[in-house]
């Protein structure tokens, strides 16, 4: 077996047992804030536990079968990553539901969606489901944008 194909799976394992040690040094929170639940850090231990494990899976894997070529991606592929760009941008400029609903617009034409009106009623429906959720029924505030200062007041 060729050693280069372990330096993948030592960086990540490296990394889970920085996280595991760095878990360890927070303080036990007092029991009458924790009660009988879980403390605070135990939560990225069990996590990293779970990747070292899928480390150790993914070294296995590499050792019998070695690396296989990538194929080359779909534009379909290439255009979401773009997408994820102008979410960004959209969300920072104007407004995250903004940004959401002309991203989801995109995403559907951009994966084949011929129907436009099914993909401009699913950009607009969601945003709008989001927001009602998110601010009737669990009452989250979301970050200032065009139409949250406009509904906010």
């Amino acid at each position: 077996m060729k050693p280069r194909l372990l330096v993948i799976p030592a960086i990540i394992a490296a990394f889970s047992a920085a996280v595991i040690w760095a878990s360890l040094q927070l303080e036990l929170s007092p029991p009458m804030i924790v009660g009988e639940g879980m403390q605070p850090r135990a939560f990225p231990i069990f996590l990293m536990a779970i990747n070292l494990l899928l480390v150790v899976i993914l070294a296995v894997q590499l050792q019998r079968e070695g690396p296989k070529r990538i194929p080359r991606q779909p534009y379909t592929t290439w255009g979401s990553v773009v997408l994820l760009g102008v979410f960004y941008v959209l969300t920072v400029t104007l407004d995250m539901f903004i940004g959401i609903a002309v991203v989801m617009f995109l995403m559907c034409l951009i994966w084949g969606e011929r129907r436009i009106h099914v993909a401009a009623a699913l950009a607009l429906v969601t945003p709008l489901a989001i927001f009602i959720l998110f601010d009737s029924a669990l009452k989250v505030r979301f970050p200032r944008g065009v139409l949250v200062n406009w509904y906010y007041g």
